[in-house]
This record gives structure tokens, C-alpha cells and sequence, in this order.
């Protein structure tokens, strides 16, 4: 029967963690604040904005939340954002996207500092992922998925590794994270050639193509790890990018349930990471 890596574990672990290097912190004066922008009102970002500053305040972690109008100008969306920069009690910034289309995206996200990237989506970030350096914080569901493989014992180094996705939040960090641990990554999509009999090959399997049920039991082999990035809203309920990996594979990531949770619990230990590297 194959394992069910689930995410609750995995968070609570690195929930306790934080919480202790928090506390930690304040004893020394330093209280770890994550400031969440949110330009307009839509729901879907009030809901995250919400749950985030949950998780935050669980582990000790302070929040400011910075929200500017939908129709406000870019100026002063990259006002704020250079406000935050230059504000020491801000130790992370969580920008929710996407910004309103007259808002140009690239500009707000690489003003924000790297040093306090703690959702890794600037672009020297990114280029931190790719030499292996400190400069800011890998995406975090990419780092999610590296997290849940350590917490099961998963080692990657030295095995075959698929990952089926190729966007800067999951697909192309992970890989790079991957090959950091010494594993053998092939990075495919949609429209790679012959993708079944590739992903079969895999030791470990990575589903992050955002496409539900795309990953079906053709795509699987006995022994593998999968890991379902892919939260999908359909008719039925939520789901992922892959069906049939709890008959065939050794162990897998369930949605919901998996890597979403870890993901949420990373943002926060990002924050005092970040708080920690200030001193």
C-alpha cells in the first residue's frame, strides 16, 4: 500500500521550529513582522491574506498589512514597496498577485529587496536558486516540495527526478533545487514528446503542470515518490495534476492536503529566517 505523505506533519514540524527561533528573536529584541501588500479587493487575496496572517501569528510572527486601492497609480504601489525596503522592524514581504493589469508586475516585484523575497519571486531570487546562494528565498512550494522529501527520509541525490511543469513559482526552481541535492532532474511539460514512458522512468515524479488529472496511471511505475503540486478547482471538488498514484506508486502527496499546507508554513519560517539573517 503506498505511503500518504501528508502535508499537517510536515507544517507542524516546521510551525514548532519557527515558533522557538521567534521567540528566540524577541528575547533579543528583534520580533519577526512579515508585511502583506494587497492592492484591491478581491476575495481570493483577503482569503489568503487572512490565513497567512493566522499562521503567522501561531508561530509568533507579527503582520502589517499594506492595502492599496485597485485603481491606485504604479507610482505608488512602487512607493510602498520602497517604503517596506527601507523600514528595519519589516523583515518579509508578501506581495499578492496577480497586481491589477495596469500595474506592471516585473517592475513592482523586482523593487522589492531580495533580503526580504521571502516568497522568492523577484528575479534575484530566482538567480540565487540557480548559483546555490543566500540572495533572497527560493518560491516556496518549491521549497515545499524539497521540504516534505526531507521530512519522509525521501533523499534525492543520485536518483532520476521528473518534474512535469516549467513556471519560475514551482517547475524551473525545483529543478535547480533538485540538481542542488545532487539529483538527476529532467524537466518536462505539455508538450514534451513521448511524456507517459518519461515519467515512468522517474524514481521520483513531480506533477506541476496546473492541469487536473493530467498525470494518469499511464505516466506511473511501481516504487515511484509523486509528488502533486497541482490544486485544481473543478465541479467535483479540488484536485491535482495526477489520478491513480495511491494504487501504483510507493508513496505520494495527497491534494488537498500536501504540499499547499507545507507551503503556507514555509512562508512564515521564510520570515523569521529573514528576521534572523537582519541581525
Amino acid at each position: 500500500m503506498a505511503e500518504l505523505l501528508k502535508g499537517a506533519a510536515v507544517a507542524a514540524a516546521l510551525a514548532e521550529a519557527s515558533g522557538k527561533k521567534a521567540a528566540e528573536l524577541e528575547a533579543r529584541g528583534v520580533k519577526p513582522t512579515l508585511a502583506i501588500v494587497r492592492v484591491g479587493e478581491n476575495p481570493d487575496d483577503i482569503f489568503y491574506e487572512r490565513s497567512a496572517g493566522k499562521k503567522c501569528a501561531a508561530s509568533g510572527v507579527a503582520v502589517r498589512n499594506v492595502i492599496l486601492p485597485a485603481d491606485c497609480e504604479q507610482a505608488a504601489a512602487l512607493g510602498a514597496i520602497e517604503s517596506l525596503n527601507g523600514d528595519g522592524s519589516i523583515h518579509g514581504v508578501l506581495i499578492l498577485r496577480p497586481l491589477p493589469k495596469h500595474i506592471d508586475d516585473d517592475a513592482i516585484r523586482n523593487a522589492l529587496s531580495p533580503a526580504k523575497d521571502v516568497d522568492g519571486i523577484t528575479d534575484a531570487s530566482l538567480a540565487g536558486v540557480l548559483t546555490g546562494k543566500d540572495s533572497g528565498f527560493a518560491p516556496c512550494t518549491a521549497r515545499a516540495c524539497i521540504e516534505t522529501l526531507d521530512f519522509y527520509g525521501i533523499k534525492p541525490e543520485g536518483k532520476r527526478v521528473v518534474v512535469v511543469g516549467r513556471s519560475l513559482v514551482v517547475g524551473k526552481p525545483l529543478a535547480m533545487l533538485l540538481v542542488n541535492r545532487h539529483a538527476t532532474v529532467t524537466i518536462c511539460h505539455t508538450r514534451t514528446k513521448g511524456l507517459p514512458s518519461v515519467c515512468r522512468g522517474a524514481e521520483i515524479l513531480v506533477a506541476a503542470a496546473g492541469r487536473a488529472g493530467m498525470i494518469g496511471r499511464e505516466f506511473l511505475s511501481e516504487g515511484q515518490t509523486v509528488i502533486d503540486v497541482g490544486i485544481n478547482v473543478t465541479e467535483n471538488g479540488v484536485c491535482g495534476d495526477v489520478s491513480g498514484a495511491d494504487e501504483i506508486a510507493a508513496a505520494y502527496t495527497p491534494v488537498p492536503g500536501g504540499i499547499g499546507t507545507v507551503t503556507s508554513a514555509l512562508l512564515v519560517s521564510h520570515v523569521v529566517e529573514a528576521a534572523r539573517r537582519s541581525l
